[in-house]
């Protein structure tokens, strides 16, 4: 089997997104250089408006700074909330089909632990979270999960502006550029 990848090579102009419910944050690299980054906000009242509001305002970014070559989106996975998943794939829909009206075709993505485990963000060893537990006695197991996200979101932060040496402060906005980062160097494993 022919994989596509070898026949057409990689893309010049990648635009990596890192999607939630209420915003993309998104990074452009272009020859692997990272060139824009940033995040647009949805706004509405429900899903629906916020889906749609995605929907304008990603054409919007694609026919402004595009034409990209491809697209790089974090996998979704498994969410503790059910809502929350299906509203994630309405707004991943959202930005893949005004990504295809401006001509995009080469849509791929990585799961999150692996681009994370790419910059060396691992999860957190047994004896982490034990040495968090030592040092912050009578804190509630949702104190712990809160404190281990932050953690983890700041030593990507700090790969992101040492890397690329630049000042970016959102967790998002680093997480999209850790997602471009993974796809520029490891284009060929991503996934179709």
């Amino acid at each position: 089997m022919v994989k596509l990848n070898s026949i057409i090579g990689k893309p010049t102009k990648i635009l990596a997104i890192d999607a939630s419910t209420t915003s993309l944050a998104f990074s452009v690299f272009s020859s692997k250089t990272l060139t824009s980054f940033g995040k647009i906000k949805y706004s509405g009242i429900t899903t629906y408006d916020k889906v749609i509001d995605a929907c304008k305002k990603t054409k919007a970014f694609f026919d402004m700074y595009g034409p990209f070559d491809a697209v790089v989106i974090e996998h979704t996975v498994f969410m503790n909330s059910p809502k929350t998943a299906a509203d994630l794939a309405l707004v991943q829909g959202a930005l893949l089909g005004a990504a295809g009206l401006t001509g995009v075709s080469v849509i791929k993505s990585v799961a999150p632990i692996t681009w994370q485990n790419y910059i060396g963000n691992k999860k957190l060893t047994k004896e982490e979270k034990l040495e968090i537990r030592k040092k912050n006695p009578g804190k509630s197991e949702s104190w712990f999960k809160t404190y281990e996200r932050n953690l983890r979101k700041q030593k990507t932060i700090s790969y992101i502006n040492i890397q690329y040496d630049r000042m970016v402060s959102d967790p998002d906005v680093a997480d999209a550029i850790g997602i471009g980062h993974y796809a520029i160097n490891n284009w060929d494993r991503l996934t179709d």
